[in-house]
């Protein structure tokens, strides 16, 4: 008997050693190279010498402070507390003021736009993922059903994903436009919530909530489609049951559906989250340099600044925060599979 488990496990290690020999050409040779990058001052597309400077690029990225403001100086005088700050390898830039205990702080960094983006790309993702799990299961639901029409309805729903980011993302830049050809603006002034001319894509408040309105409108229907399938595999005859047992809608859906759908909830989430830290074209299209998702920013620094090897160390960090979500979703996967 042994002998036979050996010789299976021998050939299904014959058969994926192909397998995996691909994956090292393909992933993990390009990832061993930006890594290798990300320890140099390689420039893009010059002659410059490249030279070894170890963690530089991630202390630059990284490197953050908490320093008391002097009396002496206003906190909104940005070039005064430049100034006032201690002479150090890296320059600092100031972020955020606050207070504590009733004395003034500023938090500084080497490069807050890098935080900024990485902060923007947590929050999107977070709100994202929540809400487009919450309406494709609502969507879900109701388009699980057999009635009429609902082939046509299921149709309809699928358009906005089947969209091209690139137009999706014109198309409501145009709706949320600063002036009354703005169609957002227009309603929102028929019920005497602005003005007309709120200028939803240039007002900070107001940026990234606005493409987070864009990307659950796209993406909603994709995780309703992943959903629909989970809700499908759920045997009829188990609400048949708990209607006989006089059991409600809602103790119907938390006791038979969610518990028998969350692995497919689960995968869903996994896709949607993955995909949302890796977020480019939205940032790129809408805002282009005002405002960076961790990818766009990656994306500036190796073609505006040709700082190849410190957009590796960004590409490198990005990759980290990816594989470390892959984790926690693995281990909570993981966890239910036994609780099962």
């Amino acid at each position: 008997m042994n002998a036979l488990k050996k010789k299976e496990s021998h050939l299904a290690i014959a058969l994926l050693a192909p397998t995996l020999i691909v994956m090292c050409v393909i992933a993990l040779y390009p990832l061993g190279s930006v890594l290798i990058t990300s320890f140099t001052n390689r420039t893009f597309a010059s002659s410059k010498i490249t030279e070894c400077i170890g963690l530089d690029n991630y202390s630059r990225l990284l490197h953050v402070k908490v320093l008391p403001i002097p009396d002496t100086i206003d906190s909104s005088d940005t070039v005064a507390l430049l100034q006032s700050m201690p002479s150090e390898p890296y320059r600092y830039k100031p972020m955020k003021t606050f207070s504590f205990i009733g004395k003034p702080y500023v938090f500084v960094a080497t490069d807050p736009e890098f935080l900024r983006a990485l902060k923007d790309t947590i929050s999107f993702t977070m709100i994202t993922v929540f809400f487009e799990t919450v309406l494709g299961m609502a969507c879900a639901l109701v388009f699980s059903h057999a009635f009429r029409g609902v082939g046509v309805l299921r149709m309809i729903m699928l358009i906005p994903w089947a969209i091209p980011t690139a137009v999706s993302s014109k198309m409501w830049a145009w709706m949320f436009g600063a002036t009354r050809t703005g169609i957002i603006n227009v309603i929102m002034q028929r019920f005497g919530l602005t003005d007309g001319q709120f200028p939803f894509l240039l007002e900070k408040s107001t940026q990234l909530w606005s493409i987070i309105c864009i990307d659950v409108w796209k993406t909603t229907p994709f995780m309703t489609l992943l959903l629909i399938a989970g809700l499908q595999a759920i045997p009829k005859e188990l609400y048949e049951a708990v209607k006989v047992d006089g059991a409600g809608a809602g103790r119907t859906f938390f006791c038979v559906t969610l518990p028998l759908v969350r692995n497919a909830l689960m995968v869903a989430m996994i896709f949607r989250t993955l995909d949302a830290l890796r977020v480019f074209d939205l940032f790129q299209i809408i805002f282009a340099q005002k405002r960076f998702s961790l990818a766009s920013y990656t994306y500036y620094q190796l073609i505006d600044s040709k700082a190849m090897g410190y957009s590796s160390a960004s590409s490198i960090l990005i990759f980290l925060l990816v594989f470390l979500v892959s984790l926690i979703y693995v281990k909570l996967a993981g966890g239910i599979s036994k609780n099962d």
